[in-house]
């Protein structure tokens, strides 16, 4: 079946760039798209969707408001993906904390909203990597705490992934900078994210900067 969305964007011109993005896509459905955060509780009350695309700043209830009250419910859907041109530290983690399963900046590109939406629908967290590398170097500099330990070593192939991962680049990126297929990076990251208890490439990502993995080098 596919992955039903709802956008809610105060821009039309961003709804519907989003929507012809999304509908290219076989196994995604756009069912609807709204103008703002009341908008948006409605359309989810009508059309239980799998992912709610969901920008930041709209008039009334902004999608941080949006987030805090479709997560207060304890419903499984929709999950929740940012999307937005702002990227103040202040409301990244504002909405991963407040349970939203990804954030991109709208210039992130195409297939990185469609990987954003495909990722979020099966539970899976993305963050934009421009967003992810800023944060990692200050949260590394604040945080002072050992970094974890993994439930079992990492593979050297699972190392490699996650460095890849910590310069910020997006699956498809690490892909083709290891010769290896999409579907094995997310496997390694899906094995790397278990090991780690990790809530999202963030974390992961956190740890490998904080263990001093990326320095190590390949």
């Amino acid at each position: 079946m596919a992955i039903t969305v709802v956008i809610a964007d105060d821009q039309e011109m961003v709804r519907t760039g989003f929507r012809m993005i999304l509908e290219s896509q076989s196994d995604i459905e756009v069912v609807d798209d709204v103008v703002d955060g009341e908008a948006a509780l409605a359309s989810v009350a009508t059309h239980d969707p799998d992912v709610l695309l969901l920008d930041i700043r709209m008039p009334g209830l902004d999608g941080l408001e949006v987030t805090r009250r479709l997560v207060a419910t304890g419903a499984e859907r929709p999950r929740i993906v940012i999307c937005t041109t702002f990227d103040l530290d202040e409301y990244v983690f504002a909405a991963l904390h407040g349970g939203a399963s990804g954030f991109l900046l709208k210039d992130a590109g195409p297939a990185m909203l469609v990987e954003a939406v495909r990722a979020a629908a099966v539970g899976d967290s993305l963050v934009s990597p421009a967003i992810t590398v800023r944060l990692l170097r200050e949260l590394t500099s604040a945080n002072r705490t050992p970094p974890r330990v993994p439930r079992e070593p990492l593979t050297g192939r699972e190392e490699d992934v996650v460095r890849c991962l910590a310069r910020g680049l997006t699956n498809a990126e690490i892909a083709t900078d290891l010769s290896v297929s999409l579907s094995t990076v997310k496997t390694h990251l899906t094995h790397v994210q278990s090991k780690l208890d990790a809530r999202n490439r963030v974390e992961i990502a956190a740890w490998a900067w904080e263990s001093g993995l990326t320095a190590r080098g390949s």
